[in-house]
C-alpha cells in the first residue's frame, strides 16, 4: 500500500505543477490514439508482490463538456523469486472531466475483461479470463493543438470465478502515462473584427444645397442554395473536399445576421445502394456541412442537419452502364441549405 500511496502523491504533485499553467482550450471533436506505459502493483494474493511494468494502446474521444471515452488494451508483467504474474485487459473507460482548460483533472470509471496468467511455485501455471471494474483519477495537459499528456492511477478489480486460482479476485493498482494524439486539429473560431475607430473631429463644412434623397433599397432577399454533392464530397463519401467557397459565403452571412436561426441543412443521396445505407449517407453529409459552418463560428443551435436519403430526386436515369448512371444521377446527390443562404440585394 505504501507504493500505491507514493504513486498517488506523485500524480497529485504533477496536477499541482500543471494547474498554474491551465488556460481555456477548445474541445477537439476528433478521435485520438493513446500509446502509454504503465507500472503495476500486483495483488499479493497471487504470490508476486513486486512492481511490474507494461504498455497499452487506446483510442479516445471527447463526447461533451464533461466526458471523454477511451477504449483499448493494456499489458503488464511482474516477476519475483522465480514466480511470474501477468495481466492483460480489454475494456472501456469513462473520464469525467472537471474542466476543459489546457489542464484537465478527471475521475475515471471502467469496465471490461481481463486475462490473468500466473506461474507460481504452489499451484504451477494457471490462466483465467474474468470481468473487471476499475476506478481512478488523473489529468490531461495540452502540449499542442493535437497532442496532450495524460497520467492516471487506477485500481483494477477483477472478479475471478472457477478454481483456476485459489482466490476469487485480483486487486491490482496501475500508474499510467501516455500521449493523446488527435487525428485532426480542433476547429478554429471565426476571427472577431476589431471595433471601428472613433470618428475624428472635423471642421464644420458649408451646408450643401438640398439633395434629392434616393429611396431606400429594398429589403434583403434570401434564396435557397443547392450544392452538388460532387463539389462537396467524393462519390459515396461524406468527407468534405478542401476549399468550400460557397460554405464560407453562407457562414459569413449567418455570422453577419445573428438574428437568423432555424437554418435547415438537408442532405440527399442517389438511388444506388440500399435505402438504409443512403439514409445514413445523407445524414452524414448534412452533419459534415453543419460541422463546417460551426467551425466557421456559426452557433450549432442555429443549424439543423437532416438526411432525406433518396427523397425528392431531381432527375430520373435509366442508363445501363454504371459509370454513365453515376454521372446521370449526380444532381440527386446534393445538399440544400434553407430558409436562408446567401444574401442578394437588388440594385
Amino acid at each position: 500500500m505504501n507504493k500505491s500511496k507514493n504513486i498517488a502523491l506523485a500524480v497529485v504533485a504533477l496536477c499541482a505543477s500543471f494547474s498554474a499553467l491551465a488556460q481555456d482550450a477548445v474541445i477537439n471533436p476528433s478521435w485520438y490514439i493513446q500509446p502509454s506505459l504503465n507500472a503495476m502493483k500486483p495483488d499479493s494474493d497471487f504470490g508476486v508482490d513486486k512492481r511490474g511494468y507494461g504498455a497499452g494502446l487506446k483510442f479516445g474521444k471527447a463526447l461533451n463538456e464533461s466526458w471523454d471515452v477511451q477504449v483499448g488494451t493494456t499489458y503488464a508483467r511482474s516477476r519475483e523469486n522465480g514466480q511470474r504474474y501477468q495481466q492483460n485487459t480489454l475494456g472501456v473507460d469513462g473520464l469525467y472531466m472537471f474542466s476543459r482548460k489546457s489542464f484537465r483533472p478527471f475521475l475515471l470509471v471502467g469496465v471490461g475483461a481481463e486475462r490473468d496468467k500466473a506461474n507460481l511455485n504452489v499451484i504451477g501455471e494457471r490462466r483465467k479470463n474474468s470481468p473487471y471494474l476499475s476506478a481512478g483519477l488523473g489529468f490531461q495537459a495540452d502540449i499542442s493543438d493535437q497532442v496532450a499528456f495524460q497520467a492516471d492511477i487506477r485500481n483494477v478489480h477483477g472478479f475471478i470465478r472457477g478454481d483456476e486460482f485459489p482466490n476469487s479476485k485480483s486487486n491490482n493498482y496501475y500508474a499510467t502515462v501516455g500521449l493523446n494524439i488527435a487525428f485532426n486539429a480542433p476547429p478554429k473560431a471565426a476571427p472577431i473584427a476589431p471595433p471601428p475607430p472613433p470618428p475624428r473631429a472635423m471642421e464644420p463644412a458649408p451646408q450643401p444645397a438640398p439633395a434629392v434623397v434616393p429611396p431606400p433599397p429594398p429589403p434583403a432577399r434570401f434564396e435557397k442554395v443547392t450544392m452538388s454533392a460532387t463539389e462537396l464530397f467524393g462519390f459515396d463519401s461524406a468527407k468534405l473536399n478542401p476549399n468550400q467557397p460557397k460554405l464560407d459565403d453562407i457562414a459569413n452571412v449567418l455570422n453577419t445576421n445573428s438574428s437568423i436561426d432555424n437554418v435547415v441543412i438537408s442532405g440527399y443521396a442517389d438511388r444506388l445502394g440500399s435505402d438504409k445505407y443512403n439514409q445514413k449517407l445523407s445524414e452524414r453529409r448534412a452533419q459534415s456541412v453543419k460541422e463546417y459552418l460551426v467551425g466557421k463560428g456559426v452557433a450549432a443551435n442555429r443549424l439543423n442537419a437532416v438526411g432525406k436519403g433518396e427523397a425528392n430526386p431531381i432527375v430520373q436515369c435509366n442508363n445501363k452502364k454504371r459509370a454513365d448512371l453515376i454521372k446521370c444521377l449526380e444532381p440527386n446527390r446534393r445538399v440544400e441549405v434553407e430558409q436562408i443562404t446567401i444574401e442578394r440585394r437588388v440594385q
